[in-house]
């Protein structure tokens, strides 16, 4: 608690590094922040022609609901990868003055999520566009989704940044991991099919369930795309969970992000001491 006290009291700085590096990030380009707007396109684009024309699929307003599970995802990916390099590209800082470290990851959570509220507006663009948005319960999933999300998030963004000042393949091994992990997770296919599927014996659904961003796309694709079974689709496109169950295994989840981010807090901690040494 008094060090959680320590980087309450140091949040300006947490916020200057995050204004520094939207600064440097888009330093020299004349789009600037609008790139953080232009990826779910692109990335929406791509997967609109690969699975609506080349592979395709038969999901009503596949925009809306590719942008929904890419909402979570690029949250979560970006701080990671930008995570990874936190302490490594501030050396300088970590050599030379004394501050909470803690705020160096987190900086890289903050970053990705200026990033993703830009990109909810175009989601909420193409929501309006597609007349595709469906007010009621399932708005109130939003909170603990977002809880969850930037628990576990900053969780790993720790743990990632103290591996790599030791370890800087951390950082490239992290991409890879990354790119199986995005197709573990149903951004881009319906969850609905993982639906009756079985390997080895084991419920395909519930193994995808013991994937934490699996369950908040789950639950980010229920807030925004909205239909569980669009009219005339002979399966469901999402997951047919209630709002009420989706709110249990999020809350299942959220605790046990907690825990994890105290475990990750004190190994960055017990760490910080070397990174000096070690840069």
């Amino acid at each position: 608690m008094q060090r959680l006290r320590e980087l309450i009291g140091v949040r300006q700085t947490l916020g200057d590094l995050v204004r520094k590096e939207m600064k440097v990030r888009y330093k020299s380009s004349i789009l600037g922040m609008a790139w953080s707007m232009l990826n779910p396109l692109l990335y929406m684009a791509v997967f609109s022609l690969v699975f609506g024309i080349i592979l395709p699929n038969s999901i009503p307003h596949y925009p809306v609901y590719i942008l929904s599970g890419l909402l979570a995802w690029n949250l979560f990916s970006t701080s990671l990868n930008v995570g990874a390099r936190a302490v490594v590209d501030n050396a300088s800082l970590v050599t030379k003055v004394y501050f909470p470290r803690e705020i160096l990851p987190l900086s890289s959570v903050g970053t990705a999520l200026v990033d993703g509220g830009l990109q909810t507006l175009v989601l909420l663009l193409f929501m309006l566009l597609f007349r595709s948005y469906h007010p009621g319960l399932n708005w109130l999933l939003l909170p603990l989704a977002i809880f969850v999300l930037l628990t576990f998030t900053s969780a790993l963004a720790m743990f990632v940044a103290a591996l790599n000042v030791r370890y800087r393949d951390t950082q490239y091994l992290l991409t890879i991991v990354l790119l199986i992990w995005f197709w573990l997770t149903p951004v881009v296919y319906p969850s609905g099919k993982l639906v009756g599927k079985h390997v080895f014996g084991l419920s395909v659904e519930k193994l995808f369930m013991l994937n934490p961003i699996a369950d908040v796309v789950f639950a980010f694709q229920r807030i925004f795309y909205g239909v569980v079974q669009p009219p005339g689709q002979p399966k469901p496109v999402l997951l047919p969970l209630s709002v009420g169950e989706l709110a249990a295994v999020l809350a299942v989840v959220g605790v046990l992000s907690v825990v994890l981010l105290y475990l990750a807090w004190l190994t960055y901690f017990l760490r910080s001491g070397d990174f000096a040494e070690e840069l």
